[in-house]
């Protein structure tokens, strides 16, 4: 590299926060059941390749992803484990998979047959598991109308074998009858693939619980639980546990001066002193990932010390408001997302003053800046 990765701005990434998160999914759905990490969108924005050596070595069911290039990645990283595509594949897409060993989600009979084309026309075994929709909407198979669909999309077509069945919660980070109903539904349609099993088949998965089910509801484990967000970080609703913090974003001051009153910042001129004032420019912008949501309204900290984010941020910097901070110089390092001193910022305080949530801070995180990994407190 011709800087040093903490030259400039950074993720720093906590590998043992994410590891004792895991741990604590496991302590809650105990040791008979499977765990599938979701590590899409590039493990939520840490990096894939750092976030698969850190967790496969506790041994998970598998590891889940949404598209089947990113399948084909942790194959090429050399994870020969299970890797299930949790949403719909394109056909296009579909030989990739096979060849590389990859489960697929079904959501209609059309798919299962180009699954079953792309089979045995490469003469290669094809691993499925059935999506049923009961309430997202999204994707899945009808649950309500399981008879015109269930026994074709069980019983597969020529090297494409179904080896499973989910469901996806939509509201279980939230207080209401909606979890209770959607495992009914599921249940339903459960109990009617069971039925047409055999009995010895214990290699079939039924999997529902994202991360807030895993701690809401962990009696509806099933055999595999597929928690994402809990492992890198983010909370998962009101009253429920709190992982521990995996992520922090840093940057420097890159410049310090002293302002006049009436001086204006930024494009738009949204900020005006009304005093004389010490701004600080930091080194990150919305370039970098940081929402422009928190012009005039987020913050940082600096040598242990809140200080408010003025004028609108740009693409590459942004300016705060350091008249408090006497001790701050350049080569200082802000903290956007984490903790210095006894002040913290969380990951899901950032999300929601950027009205938004953890997922979207954490995968907005642009490849511009380093991931820092580190065991450290």
């Amino acid at each position: 590299m011709l800087t040093h990765p903490k030259a400039r701005a950074w993720v720093q990434i906590r590998a043992n926060a994410l590891r004792a998160n895991f741990m604590d999914v496991r302590d809650q759905v105990g040791s008979e059941t499977g765990i599938l990490p979701m590590v899409k969108a590039d493990a939520y924005g840490l990096g894939l390749e750092a976030s698969m050596r850190t967790l496969e070595p506790l041994d998970p069911w598998g590891f889940g992803v949404a598209t089947v290039s990113e399948g084909v990645c942790l194959r090429e990283l050399g994870f020969a484990g299970r890797i299930v595509v949790c949403s719909p594949a394109p056909r296009e897409t579909m030989e990739a998979a096979v060849q590389h060993g990859l489960e697929l989600s079904i959501s209609s009979l059309d798919a299962l047959q180009a699954l079953s084309e792309v089979s045995s026309r490469t003469e290669s075994k094809a691993d499925y598991h059935i999506d049923v929709d009961t309430g997202m909407g999204r994707s899945g198979f009808d649950w309500g109308d399981a008879s015109t669909w269930l026994t074709d999309a069980t019983k597969g077509a020529g090297g494409a074998s179904c080896v499973g069945c989910y469901t996806h919660l939509h509201s279980a980070d939230v207080n209401d009858d909606t979890v209770e109903e959607q495992w009914a539904r599921f249940s339903r349609v459960a109990e009617r693939i069971g039925s047409k099993r055999r009995a010895d088949d214990s290699e079939f998965t039924f999997h529902v619980l994202n991360s807030a089910g895993v701690f809401r509801i962990p009696e509806f484990a099933s055999s595999v639980v597929r928690p994402g967000i809990f492992l890198y970080g983010g909370e998962i609703g009101y009253g429920q546990p709190r992982p521990q913090p995996v992520v922090s974003v840093h940057a420097r001051v890159a410049l310090v001066r002293s302002v006049a009153p009436g001086t204006t910042l930024g494009y738009g001129s949204t900020y005006v002193s009304t005093g004389e004032e010490r701004w600080a420019t930091l080194s990150i912008g919305y370039g970098d990932g940081l929402s422009r949501v928190l012009s005039n309204r987020g913050c940082a900290i600096l040598k242990g010390v809140r200080v408010p984010i003025i004028g609108r941020i740009s693409m590459d910097v942004t300016v705060v408001d350091i008249t408090d901070v006497e001790s701050a110089r350049e080569g200082d390092v802000a903290t956007l997302i984490g903790s210095d001193g006894s002040v913290t910022r969380t990951l899901d305080q950032v999300a929601a003053e950027s009205g938004t949530i953890s997922y979207e801070v954490l995968t907005g995180l642009t490849s511009r800046l380093p991931r820092v990994w580190t065991d450290e407190s």
